[in-house]
Parts: structure tokens; C-alpha cells; sequence
């Protein structure tokens, strides 16, 4: 298995300690990972807490703080990844990245540009069914676009799991869910 060096963003929760846990996990299974606190110290108890914030700041200025976080190891051939609202982060820096190795996304998705294109960049999305940011309306939209892309996605869906089902200190924990997640994430990476 080779090493991969991955950037990991956090959710509209901010840089909270499970960020962090899962983070370790990933080390543990012997990658690089790096994450950035796009909120830059600010955490919060509720999902509203948190997109009242991201507004306030404006989702340029996010992206650009990510942006910044990635690219001094852009050329390494990053794995780009992040939960929820990081996921949508993540992809769109994946989608921009000739050299990306790879994208995994937990707990979320985002809008894609009609210009995008890559090359097979395999991708994987554990997103919870149903999830009440990921409709599944929406999600076979983006399913199509992004093989459109040239992305190679694959897609789990969790019956029954909370939105940031890994999370175990958030009410939408799933313990079986997340070890489930966990175990296939770590399968994908292995394979990049």
C-alpha cells in the first residue's frame, strides 16, 4: 500500500475533536494527513451555529483559505477529503487538481462546474439514506455528473444513519455505520 498524503476538512461544525480522531485513524493506517481549520479556532454545538458562521464569512474567502492549506502540497498528488460541508470543499479542490490521487467524501457533496474534467479520479461518498442535505434526487444528479467529469465514483448509502454519522460526539453518531465507513474508506485508499 502506498502512503498517501490527504487533506482533511471538517464540517460546519469546525475543527472539533473528531476531526482530529479521525485524522489519527488515518495515520494509524499509515497516510500523511493534514487539517486545516478553515474557521480558523471557531467550533460549534449546533449545524446552525456553523452556517450562520460559513455565510458570514462568504464561501470565496473559505475556498481561498483551502486553497492556501493545499497547495504547498498540491504537487505531492493529494487525496483530497472532508466531511459534510468539507466534502464539498474537498471536491471542488479535487476537480481542480490535475494531480489529485484521489477524493472521499463523508457526509456531503457539492455543485460541479459544467468544466470540469478528470481524469478516472477515483471517488468514493459514504453519505447517510436519507440524508436530509443529500437528497437522493440530488444525488443521482451528481452521480451522473460527475462520470460525466471522468470521475471514477463509487457511492454508499447508510439506511437509518444520522447526517455526520461518524461523529461520535454528535447526536447522528452510528456506531455500526461509521466502522462499516470506515473500513470501506480505508479499503479505498489502500487502492489509490
Amino acid at each position: 500500500m502506498d502512503r498517501m498524503n490527504i487533506m482533511l476538512f471538517h464540517s460546519t461544525y469546525g475543527l472539533r475533536p473528531a476531526v482530529h480522531a479521525s485524522a489519527d485513524r488515518l495515520r494509524a493506517a499509515g497516510h500523511e494527513v493534514r487539517v486545516p481549520d478553515l474557521f480558523e479556532g471557531h467550533t460549534f454545538e449546533t449545524v446552525e451555529e456553523g452556517l450562520a458562521f460559513k455565510e458570514e464569512v462568504g464561501k470565496d474567502e473559505l475556498l481561498k483559505r483551502a486553497v492556501l492549506a493545499a497547495a504547498p502540497y498540491s504537487d505531492q498528488g493529494l487525496v483530497y477529503a472532508g466531511f459534510s460541508f468539507g466534502a464539498s470543499v474537498a471536491q471542488t479542490l479535487a476537480l481542480g487538481d490535475a494531480k489529485a490521487r484521489g477524493l472521499l467524501l463523508l457526509h456531503g457533496t457539492s455543485d460541479i462546474a459544467e468544466t470540469a474534467s478528470v481524469d478516472e479520479l477515483p471517488v468514493q461518498l459514504h453519505v447517510a439514506d436519507p440524508d436530509p442535505f443529500e437528497s437522493h434526487d440530488w444525488l443521482t444528479s451528481w452521480y451522473l455528473q460527475m462520470q460525466r467529469t471522468g470521475a471514477d465514483v463509487e457511492v454508499y448509502r447508510y439506511p437509518g444513519a444520522g447526517h455526520l454519522f461518524t461523529d461520535p460526539d454528535l447526536p447522528d453518531h452510528d456506531e455500526d455505520a461509521a466502522e462499516l465507513a470506515w473500513k470501506v474508506s480505508l479499503g479505498f485508499l489502500a487502492t489509490l
